[in-house]
């Protein structure tokens, strides 16, 4: 061989940016196909059918409904109380199934914004431990931090509390009554021993259609936060009075921020036996007063609840879903 003689490797073509996967279903004869994550005009999908997007909803929705219809612990309201509550009692009890059940399309409750429509999010201290444990950055003001907004601090915790395993969220349903039983631990007692529930939709149209009953999930202990504003706030405290298990509602007091936060936090407690009591519910309840636009005694009740609710599953004995001991 000529030491001028080049010899040339054989050209091998770059691979075309697509992925080649094997048939998922609804493709005849198991033929492949190709995505591409091309933005320059050839975006392309994988195919689908219809009816497999409603199957992929419908069999995990009911499959979930199915599976908590027995719960540990029911959440009614996914705002800042509800939620704080189950990031903490899924943290700790990674054991237990926590339901939470929020009325409106979108949980978050009033923690999507600060005061009057303006954005930022008023959390006093030492509630913004919190916020260092979830990665929420804000502004120290010296007795109180600032987040730019509050939808950073609702949108943050909300994604951990669905990203943990045991904790499922039923949004766009309604708590429309409790399941009120015989106390086993106390025969001339009752006892909250779950929840009632229907799509929203449904609750608010039961004056328009004929009769459309409920569905019912059962659990040793709920937690209610569900606020004292909007047209389902404070229910569990009304459900209460008009049962008969709590005499009147105290009747939420005016507004005195240094008042209302420690005690919404220190009067986090189980009111009646199986149901604890988290948030601003706490002031329609006992008469306390409102705080407005500072968010610190929500993130601090909610872990307060789940430290209570810690404590009556740690002393009880449940079967199916009920304390019996």
């Amino acid at each position: 061989m000529s030491p001028s003689t080049v010899i040339i490797p054989p050209q091998v073509e770059e691979p075309a940016p697509v992925k080649l996967t094997a048939n998922g279903g609804g493709i005849p004869n198991g033929k492949l196909y190709k995505t591409n994550e091309d933005y320059q005009g050839n975006y392309q999908f994988a195919p689908i059918e219809e009816a497999q997007v409603s199957r992929a909803m419908i069999k995990r929705y009911f499959n979930t409904l199915y599976e908590r219809a027995i719960s540990d612990v029911v959440v009614i309201g996914a705002g800042s109380a509800g939620l704080s509550c189950a990031y903490h009692l899924s943290k700790s009890r990674p054991d237990l199934k926590i339901t939470i059940i929020e009325a409106s399309v979108a949980p978050g409750g009033g923690a999507w914004l600060g005061g009057q429509l303006m954005t930022p999010m008023v959390i006093r201290k030492p509630a913004e431990k919190f916020l260092e444990e979830i990665g929420v950055p804000y502004e120290d003001e010296g007795n109180f931090v600032v987040v730019k907004h509050a939808a950073l601090f609702t949108s943050t915790l909300l994604s951990k509390v669905l990203a943990m395993p045991n904790v499922v969220l039923m949004n766009a349903t309604a708590v429309e009554d409790l399941i009120i039983l015989p106390d086993p631990l106390n025969p001339s007692s009752q006892r909250v021993a779950g929840v009632v529930t229907n799509w929203t939709l449904v609750a608010l149209n039961h004056d328009t259609q004929s009769c459309m009953d409920p569905n019912v999930i059962t659990a040793p202990v709920i937690i209610s936060a569900t606020g004292h504003d909007g047209p389902m706030g404070a229910f569990s405290a009304k459900r209460l009075v008009s049962t008969g298990l709590v005499k009147e509602l105290g009747n939420m007091r005016c507004l005195d921020m240094n008042r209302a936060e420690p005690n919404i936090v220190n009067g986090t407690r189980e009111v009646v036996p199986g149901l604890i009591m988290a948030g601003m519910e706490l002031s329609e309840h006992s008469g306390m007063n409102r705080m407005g636009p500072t968010f610190g005694a929500m993130i601090a009740s909610g872990k307060k609840a789940a430290i209570e609710a810690m404590k009556i599953l740690d002393k009880s004995k449940v079967v199916e879903g009920k304390i019996v001991a």
